[in-house]
């Protein structure tokens, strides 16, 4: 499992596109797996769905903005 480091918008846009795609597949699978944990109770981090939820968000951003240029 992937442990929770923040990912800042400065560090997101210096990955190349294949790394941003890359990441943001390992973090929605690592949502499903807190979403599945936080269900059924194992999960003791309540951060985490949020958290990752949001850097699932940056990255969405900095690539519609990678787009848009």
């Amino acid at each position: 499992m992937l442990r929770l480091a923040r990912l800042k918008a400065s560090e997101i846009r210096s990955m190349s596109r294949e790394e941003r795609l890359k990441k943001l597949q390992e973090l929605r699978n690592e949502l499903t797996v807190t979403k599945m944990r936080a269900s059924s109770g194992l999960e003791e981090n309540t951060k985490a769905v949020r958290e990752l939820k949001r850097a699932i968000a940056r990255i969405l951003t900095v690539e519609k903005e990678a787009e848009s240029k």
